[in-house]
């Protein structure tokens, strides 16, 4: 059968299963757009801005385990995708962005919205195709999902031509798994260092579970869980992990890192054996690594990526293989291989009763107030309103730090942020992709008014598409972490760190045809979100709460300090200015 490019496109992506494309027409791509019109095996969905449109496909992949799909046009159409490639590729998140391009004889001439997509987006994609040839469009998009979903995953670029889309070719389904000779990942674990490591773990005294964001994409959950429940170990997971391992679990001691408990920073500082499971020490986690490597330790590191193994810290037993694969044989030879002797026994309850010591810091405990909104009491209320099974999706700053903190994840794939490129203007597109991938789902977004205005334009999105997540703003009037950094590190020199020209968010959302709330007392704080997920269920709801804009995220790590350093409130500060 004979289709033009832009026919074969649509096929391609209905045979690979994509039941969602979000994206936004333009010149370079009505070939592609005529035959969406035309076809019924999945759905697009039109935002306000590309950005918005990559960020929601990143989402719709964290929370269903799915490939999103992005489509964009030529030049701005594509670099206004970047922000959101490059924010996917940070976090390995699979999918995959078809992007428009100018005609095959124009390219290099500087043609209307003509731009080096290959160019530009080579440093933030784990691999990008420019098609040439229409009889190659349909393996390559096929090569494309294969990419982005195996090995480590990642964003793929495909950047059609759109002579190519209009160009006849024969189509030809697809015929059993794509094979790539020169990409063949590794999933298996060596069975030697398997082995060298659950020796290890099995004679630690001090032992430690770390498990990164790793764990999640590889669907690794109970087999974490097994392995935390069979070494008696503490647990910690990263701002990517959370909801990896149980967090209302006795053995989990909460995220390690800058914004970390005091339990969990010790516990990793002073373990004798650490279990590092897909995992990459990043400078958020382990702080400054010269200070992490002064204690003595064995480190087993597991991860699916050979070249994210001893690149910040150096370790003692690499494992390269997938994260599942590889805990599904550890705990076998685990189960089999731990020792069950009293001094081993003895060790772990020492151990656990130095936990202890550090858990009665209570390094999260904050100081209510009945005057004004405590930020940490917004993500609380939600917490108890949810019963801790909604999907959250935060933008970056202050009020995702408090989020991490405060809402204990149970499952995973329901925290959503943006946690190694930090970009600001996630959290409302994020919702979309999850609630297009969770229609009958609960998302809430935890935001702050800095960051919601960045793609606020989405409302109009979710009015379209009737798309109902609930919006809790925590609004401090400020550039919260900027300020924060600035008190402690700039001598509270606030340059260009405040808002005072803010909108009217109740009016704004209501325009855009939503419910808005605004709640400044402490007492209405979960009267509101009540009301937002059952009076208003089928409603998208901006809760505009406004709250303490002197509070400050603790514990906190600062710049080039070690692990152990933390800051676990002001006074702390006061004392280190001494």
């Amino acid at each position: 059968m004979e289709l033009n490019g832009a026919d074969i496109v649509v096929r391609t992506l209905a045979d690979e299963g994509v039941e969602h494309v979000f994206g936004y027409p333009g010149g370079a791509v009505l070939y592609i757009y005529d035959a969406i019109f035309k076809q019924d095996k999945f759905r697009h969905i039109l935002v306000r801005h590309e950005q918005a449109a990559v960020h929601a496909a990143d989402a719709y992949s964290r929370s269903s385990n799915k490939v999103g799909v992005a489509l964009v046009t030529s030049g701005p159409g594509l670099t206004n995708a970047v922000t959101g490639i490059a924010t996917a590729y940070m976090d390995s998140i699979p999918m995959v962005v078809i992007s428009g391009q100018v005609g095959s004889q124009a390219i290099g001439e500087d043609a209307f919205q003509e731009c080096d997509a290959i160019g530009i987006t080579r440093p933030c994609v784990k691999h990008n195709f420019l098609v040439r040839d229409v009889r190659e469009l349909a393996d390559t998009i096929r090569k494309a999902f294969y990419i982005a979903t195996t090995g480590r995953p990642g964003p793929v670029l495909v950047d059609i031509p759109k002579d190519i889309t209009a160009a006849m070719a024969r189509y030809t389904p697809k015929r059993g798994e794509v094979k790539m000779r020169s990409y063949m990942p590794v999933s298996k674990g060596h069975q030697g260092q398997i082995k060298k490591a659950v020796q290890m773990l099995a004679a630690a005294e001090r032992p430690m579970i770390y498990v990164g964001g790793g764990a999640i994409l590889d669907n690794a959950s109970e087999e974490v869980k097994q392995l935390v429940e069979l070494s008696g170990a503490p647990c910690t997971t990263t701002l990517m992990a959370l909801g990896a391992y149980p967090g209302n679990s006795d053995q989990y001691v909460g995220m390690p890192g800058m914004h970390g408990t005091y339990e969990a920073n010790m516990a990793m500082q002073h373990s004798d054996v650490l279990i590092a499971v897909g995992a990459r020490f990043d400078d958020r986690v382990i702080a400054n690594p010269r200070h992490f490597m002064q204690v003595p330790r064995k480190i087993v590191h597991i991860d699916i990526d050979p070249s994210s193994i001893s690149k910040r810290v150096k370790v003692d037993v690499p494992i390269v293989g997938s994260v599942k694969e590889v805990l599904q044989e550890f705990n076998e030879q685990y189960a089999q291989a731990r020792s069950s002797s009293a001094k081993s026994k003895t060790a772990l309850e020492q151990w656990w009763k130095q936990i202890n010591v550090w858990r009665e810091k209570k390094c999260l405990v904050y100081k209510p107030s009945d005057e004004v909104i405590k930020p940490q009491s917004v993500v609380e209320a939600l917490w108890e309103v949810t019963g801790g099974d909604a999907f959250v999706t935060s933008d970056v700053g202050q009020h995702q730090m408090w989020a991490a903190q405060y809402y204990r994840f149970n499952k995973p794939r329901r925290w959503l942020n943006s946690g190694g490129l930090g970009t600001m203007g996630v959290g409302l597109p994020y919702a979309m992709g999850v609630q297009m991938a969770n229609p009958d789902a609960d998302v809430a977004v935890i935001t702050g008014e800095a960051s919601i205005q960045m793609n606020i334009q989405e409302l109009s999105t979710c009015l379209q598409y009737r798309m109902t997540p609930k919006l809790l703003c925590l609004n401090n009037r400020s550039l919260g972490m900027v300020r924060q950094w600035q008190e402690i590190d700039y001598g509270s020199r606030y340059s260009e760190s405040y808002m005072d020209a803010l909108p009217d968010f109740v009016k704004l959302v209501e325009s855009y045809g939503h419910v808005g709330m605004r709640i400044d007392k402490p007492a209405d704080v979960k009267p509101a979100i009540q009301e937002a997920f059952t009076k208003h269920k089928n409603r998208l709801v901006f809760m505009d709460f406004i709250t303490d804009k002197t509070e400050n995220v603790w514990p906190m790590v600062k710049a080039g300090k070690g692990l152990t350093e933390m800051l676990l409130c002001a006074e702390d500060l006061k004392g280190e200015e001494l």
